[in-house]
């Protein structure tokens, strides 16, 4: 897949991330690029880890779903590093 490719994965699939986690994110688009790229780049690297799965392409479920996964596992974790910093005042 080309940089701009993942890049356009990576914003879609933290978009979807974002949608479907519940409660307020904070963070704006560039947040949710960033993000997503970094839950793309988790999710492929965990894929291919776990269960022996890589990228096939843009158009791929397969990374699709990757990329999503991925995109959730970095939005908790950010979710919970930035809850620790609001809840301390």
């Amino acid at each position: 897949m080309s940089f701009l490719a993942f890049i356009l994965l990576g914003l879609i699939c933290g978009a979807i991330a974002k949608a479907i986690l519940p409660g307020r994110q904070g963070g704006g688009w560039i947040a949710t690029l960033v993000l997503g790229v970094i839950g793309a780049l988790l999710g492929g690297w965990l894929g291919g880890l776990i269960f022996n799965v890589d990228y096939n392409g843009f158009f791929s479920i397969q990374s699709w779903i990757i990329a999503i996964v991925g995109s959730l596992i970095v939005l908790v974790i950010w979710g919970a590093i930035t809850g620790r910093k609001g809840s301390r005042a």
